[in-house]
C-alpha cells in the first residue's frame, strides 16, 4: 500500500460521521446551484418573449386608442371654442347696446336746455299780456318735446319735500325751512330740473336744501 493512500484513509478514519455526510451533501448542492444557474437563462428569455407579445398586443390596439383620444381632444376643443365665440358674441353685443344707450344720452343732453326755455317761457308768460295763440302755440311745442323725451325714458328730477340724494340733486345753497318743522337736508326747493334715463343720470337737479 503506497503512502498517499493510507494518508487518506487515516484521515477518513479521524473524520467523524457527521463530517463525512456534510462532505457528501455539499456537492449535491452545488450540483442544485450549477443547475439553476443554467435555468436562469431561460427564465429570461420567456420573460422577454411575454413583454413583446405585450409590446406587440399594444402596438395593435394603439390606432385605435389614439383615434379615439384625438376625437375627445377635438370635442373638448369645439366646445371650448364655441363657449369662447358665445362670450364673444355677447360682450359686443353689451358693448354696441351701450354704445348707442351712451350716444342717445350724448344727444338728449344736447335737447335739455331746449325744454328748459319752453318751460320757462310758459312759466314767465302766466299772468302777462300775451295773445293766446302765441301762448297756446308755445305750450303745444313744450307738449310735444316732452312727449319726445319721455318716449326716449327721459324721466325728469324735480320733485321738492323729498330728502336730499346726493346721486340725484345738487344743493346750491341751504336755508331754514319756512315752517320750522321740515326735517333738516329737505329739498325746498328745485331751481333746475334734473333729467335721468333708467338709474343713469343725464342732469342732477339743482336744488335748495333745508338746514
Amino acid at each position: 500500500m503506497s503512502k498517499t493512500k493510507q494518508q487518506r484513509i487515516e484521515t477518513e478514519e479521524q473524520l467523524s460521521p457527521e463530517a463525512v455526510a456534510d462532505q457528501q451533501t455539499e456537492q449535491p448542492l452545488e450540483q442544485v446551484n450549477d443547475s439553476s444557474s443554467d435555468q436562469q437563462p431561460l427564465e429570461e428569455v420567456n420573460d422577454s418573449s411575454k413583454a413583446d407579445d405585450s409590446k406587440e398586443d399594444q402596438e395593435k390596439a394603439d390606432p385605435l386608442a389614439l383615434l379615439q383620444g384625438e376625437v375627445e381632444q377635438l370635442k373638448d376643443t369645439l366646445l371650448r371654442r364655441t363657449a369662447e365665440f358665445e362670450n364673444i358674441k355677447k360682450r359686443m353685443l353689451r358693448e354696441r347696446m351701450e354704445l348707442l344707450e351712451g350716444a342717445k344720452v350724448e344727444a338728449l343732453k344736447q335737447f335739455l336746455p331746449v325744454n328748459d326755455d319752453l318751460q320757462r317761457t310758459l312759466q314767465a308768460a302766466d299772468g302777462q299780456d300775451i295773445p293766446e295763440g302765441f301762448l297756446q302755440g308755445v305750450s303745444m311745442v313744450a307738449e310735444k318735446f316732452g312727449s319726445i323725451l319721455t318716449a326716449a325714458g327721459v324721466e325728469p328730477i324735480s320733485e321738492a319735500g323729498v330728502p336730499f340724494d346726493v346721486n340725484l340733486h345738487d344743493a346750491l345753497m341751504r336755508q331754514p325751512s319756512p315752517d320750522g318743522k321740515t326735517p333738516s337736508d329737505t329739498v325746498l326747493q328745485v331751481l333746475e330740473i334734473g333729467y335721468k334715463v333708467g338709474n343713469k343720470i343725464i342732469r342732477h337737479a339743482k336744488v335748495i336744501v333745508s338746514e
